[in-house]
């Protein structure tokens, strides 16, 4: 018992240090900001003093259950990272999963040059890439000229606050996109009609999607790479000697034993998604129309613009626990069933 009791002793003394680190930098910063957003409190002076208004719950319930600016904000935020979200995680992990099966082609040369060149994109900085395409979609930029040349009119790209969705629908005669259906635009809920909860992702959208595809699939296809290294090449020999073609060996053989990696990248890429701020806060600010106003970015306006520090720190763990049920219902959802 002293042996082990002095082991114990010894375990608590070398995590000590990490303990108080990870307390003093993350959990207490975290306290006093569940504290702020059950407060009024503008910024000025302590949160912790008895001037500052107590308003409990309020903070919260204005973004659900009050109509009013709040909560038509938070909504639309809602919906813009959500069909974010809807576009950039499968994109993202399906480009990933692509690259990463080409660059482990054993006919392939010059492997590390590939390497390089899709993992760059990742470690360079988002604001520089940002700007970088800022000027790529600008009206009379790279991408325009391109859509030019092939005779197709470019669209106004951070200025055009249409949601896709709308334009397809519009230009297969299903709906006017411009005078939308009783129906859907007197109806809703949660403060948004139904015709604004099925718009799509906005035209100036597209582009930051197309950005953040760009930049983070290299970091997933090294993920994907790594455990297409790891996998037992008898089990794909097994499958050719059987006369499995490529595509049912990839299918039933080797997605199979990706699924660890498959869930780590979907999860990983479900948070990032859901906290997208450097590219909002360079590109677009929110506009055109807040079309692309996330939570994280309404949240940083909120408290350092509009000075509403406890509205603002709510719709942050507002967002934490949408993260964190969201990441649950996808740990479920791929679970391995027997």
């Amino acid at each position: 018992m002293s042996i082990r009791g002095n082991e114990r002793g010894a375990g608590w003394l070398f995590v000590t240090p990490a303990v108080l680190v990870l307390g003093l930098f993350m959990a207490l910063p975290i306290l006093m900001a569940l504290w702020v957003s059950l407060t009024d409190w503008n910024g000025q002076g302590s949160p912790f003093t008895s001037s500052v208004p107590f308003a409990g719950l309020d903070n919260y319930t204005k973004l659900f259950a009050e109509d009013g600016l709040a909560r038509q904000d938070f909504m639309t935020s809602v919906r813009n990272n959500g069909y974010y979200v809807l576009f950039v995680v499968p994109i993202q992990t399906v480009l990933a999963l692509g690259l990463a099966l080409v660059v482990n082609n054993k006919l392939l040369k010059s492997k590390g040059f590939f390497r390089t060149a899709f993992y760059f994109p990742s470690v360079t900085s988002s604001v520089a890439i940002s700007v970088v395409f800022l000027f790529m979609f600008a009206n009379t930029g790279a991408i325009n000229a391109v859509l030019g040349a092939f005779g197709i009119d470019g669209p106004q790209w951070f200025s055009d606050p249409r949601g896709v969705f709308h334009l397809v629908l519009d230009r297969l005669g299903l709906v006017h996109e411009g005078a939308p259906s009783a129906a859907l635009a007197d109806h809703g809920v949660l403060g948004l009609s139904w015709w604004d909860w099925t718009s799509g992702p906005s035209v100036a959208m597209c582009a930051i999607i197309s950005l953040v595809v760009w930049t983070t699939s290299g970091t997933f296809m090294l993920m994907f790479l790594a455990a297409l290294q790891n996998l037992p090449v008898e089990l794909d020999e097994a499958g050719m000697i059987d006369g499995a073609t490529r595509w049912q060996r990839f299918r039933h053989i080797t997605l199979p034993q990706l699924r660890p990696t498959l869930f780590l990248v979907l999860t990983l890429g479900l948070i990032a998604t859901w906290q997208v701020f450097d590219q909002i806060y360079v590109m677009s600010q929110g506009n055109p129309a807040k079309t692309t106003l996330t939570p994280a970015f309404l949240s940083y306006r909120t408290a350092f613009r509009d000075f509403d520090y406890g509205s603002g720190a709510a719709i942050s763990f507002v967002l934490f626990v949408l993260i964190v049920v969201l990441t649950l219902f996808q740990r479920w959802a791929m679970r391995e069933r027997r």
